[in-house]
């Protein structure tokens, strides 16, 4: 008997080892295919259904763009008309990095019709190829910037846009201001009405090819608002003579710095303001801070003797002086007040209030500040705007210091009768004297021609008329003023010569010299206030260093202003005397010396 294998005999067709069947692989193959059917589905349906939206909003930015429309800033101009800053067409280039790169063989030509260096050029693409706006240069003029546009360069487009421009340069420099580079204030009225004069741009929608070129404007999404123009109370021809006077004085006397302001009495319009050193707005980046400060705006500064003017406002007010009396004794030229030396220049003797004035007689002032209510000496001063801003609208005004009356010390008291222990603005103190030539009515001073400026009564009528009469011998014979004169006009004004504070007390050499008038006397026009700081050549007097600017700038504003001579032949130009109610009779009062010698000089 045989022994026989008895295991399964292979199936036909099969083979041991042998892999899947094509049906098993039709079908994996059939269900990979249904998956990414079914996945392409879904990621349609996700794109066109449940983010349709946001990817059309992404398509439109490839090639839908809203662009700015730029507007022109308002012009501003002088009281007369004359154009003062106006804005003009530039052109800005910009480019996509990634596309100027694209092209860098062209990046040299590019430098060139730029101005810059071509590897700077390069370098400043590759660090912000991540992004698709980048400005290559700012404000050039149309035809530079259409000769880079000339060139064809993928990446490189053109913006529209507007640079500030002005005229007058340095001269209007400290009232104006200027603007950034993308047009908007930064300093002086261009800050303080820059929404006034910016206006608001516009904005359209456009279709851009991959270029960034504008083939299609599709529609206005916002129409442009032009800024709207400005006309200025000042005089521009004034501003000139006062700028081309201060300068020249400022040379001659070697000082360190100087300001002008000038007032229309009526109004309260500054008809002209400068500052020295100044800047040009149009070139700016070669100037320091320090000349791009509105010194009559923003130092302050003693006052000295033109403060007793207004001193005296408080004394004429209390009733317990007039014009001509009590008399006053200010024999020795020394007062010792609270272990305290007051001084004068010179002893002279009994004085009347008038004489006070007329002499600058820092003894005299004293002695009538302390027979004064303090309450009332602390109300005129505040009341003549000393410790308040002007409420002008300059930016950045400073309201100067004045201590509250109940806190003056003996000493205080008097040493305030004579320009000491406050603090002023050159536009402050013009404001106090345009207030007593406007008969006691004090206008808030504004910069635009016309503008509603508030006004209100502080000193009577009858005290402003006396001041102004106390004020003209200021500029007679043998007064501290005889340089301020002005031929055929009569000038009320005080001279100002104080010492300037430094550390651990007063400089002994250092000066601040002033003057401030009003013309004409008799019907008065314009009031100007003139400081020079620290004279180093000469006289340091008020009356000689800051005396003559006045005159020169006041002769020449009056002519430009027809007003008609009101002192032809008077006394101080040498004609025959003329009574002033009282204060001047047949010969000149007997408190004046008999020459014209400054004697001016304030000592804290």
């Amino acid at each position: 008997m045989s022994w026989r294998n008895h295991s399964t005999p292979a199936q036909p067709g099969r083979r041991r080892g042998a892999g899947p069947s094509a049906r098993r692989r039709l079908v994996v193959v059939v269900g990979l295919l249904g998956l990414v059917s079914v996945g392409l589905v879904a990621r349609a349906f996700d794109l066109q259904v449940v983010r349709k939206q946001f990817y059309q909003r992404q398509g439109d930015a490839r090639f839908l763009r809203e662009m700015p429309i730029p507007v022109s800033r308002g012009t501003i101009f002088d009281r007369n008309g004359e154009p003062l800053a106006v804005s003009t067409p530039m052109m800005s280039i910009w480019a996509n990095p990634a596309e100027v790169l694209d092209s860098d063989e062209r990046i040299p030509a590019l430098a060139q019709a730029l101005g810059v260096d071509a590897d700077s050029l390069k370098a400043q693409l590759a660090q912000r190829s991540d992004r698709e706006f980048v400005y290559l240069r700012r404000q050039m003029a149309p035809a530079a910037a259409q000769a880079v546009l000339d060139l064809g360069i993928p990446g490189i487009n053109g913006q529209r846009e507007f640079k500030r421009y002005y005229p007058s340069g340095e001269v209007t420099a400290h009232v104006l201001g200027f603007t950034n580079i993308d047009d908007r204030g930064q300093e002086g009225l261009e800050l303080a009405y820059d929404d006034w004069l910016a206006g608001k741009p516009g904005a359209k929608r456009v279709i851009r090819d991959r270029m960034g070129h504008v083939v299609e404007d599709i529609e206005q999404v916002r129409a442009p608002k032009p800024g709207q123009n400005l006309t200025l109370s000042i005089d521009r021809r004034i501003q000139f003579l006062a700028y081309s006077e201060l300068k020249n004085a400022l040379e001659k006397s070697q000082a360190d710095s100087g300001s002008i302001v000038v007032l229309d009495v009526k109004t309260g319009e500054v008809l002209a303001m400068a500052n020295l050193p100044t800047y040009n707005p149009n070139a700016l980046g070669g100037s320091r801070p320090g000349q791009r400060r509105n010194r009559a705006m923003t130092d302050v500064l003693e006052p000295g003797s033109t403060i007793k003017p207004v001193l005296m406002a408080a004394a004429l007010s209390s009733g317990r002086y007039t014009p001509t009396s009590p008399i006053i004794d200010t024999t020795g030229g020394h007062w010792y007040f609270q272990g305290h030396d007051i001084h004068d220049t010179h002893n002279y003797g009994l004085l009347t209030p008038t004489g006070v004035i007329t002499k600058s007689s820092n003894v005299g002032a004293a002695r009538i500040a302390m027979t004064l209510d303090t309450t009332l000496m602390y109300d005129t001063y505040r009341a003549f705007g000393f410790g308040n801003s002007t409420e002008s609208g300059f930016p950045g005004e400073a309201a100067g210091s004045l201590r509250i009356g109940r806190s003056w010390r003996p000493l205080e008291k008097a040493i305030l009768g004579y320009g000491y222990g406050l603090n002023v603005t050159v536009l402050q103190l013009v404001n106090a004297y345009a207030t007593i030539a406007d008969g006691g009515v004090m206008h808030s001073p504004s910069f635009i021609k016309g503008g509603d400026a508030t006004s209100k009564q502080i000193i009577s009528p009858e005290v402003a008329g006396q001041l102004l009469r106390m004020m003209e011998t200021v500029t007679g014979p043998g007064s501290t003023g005889t340089l301020a004169r002005i031929a055929n006009y009569s000038v009320a004004g005080k001279t100002g010569t104080a010492h300037k504070a430094s550390i651990g007390g007063y400089a002994k050499s250092n000066y601040t010299s002033a003057f401030a008038g009003i013309v004409p006397a008799s019907n008065p026009r314009l009031a100007a206030v003139v400081v020079i700081d620290n004279p180093q050549k000469g006289s340091y007097y008020g009356g000689t260093v800051s005396g003559p600017v006045f005159s020169r700038v006041m002769e020449g504003a009056l002519r430009l202003l027809d007003v008609p001579p009101d002192n032809i032949g008077r006394w101080y130009v040498g004609g025959p005397l003329q009574n002033v109610d009282g204060l001047v009779g047949s010969k000149p009062p007997v408190d004046a010396p008999i020459d014209d010698a400054p004697v001016d000089e304030d000592t804290p």
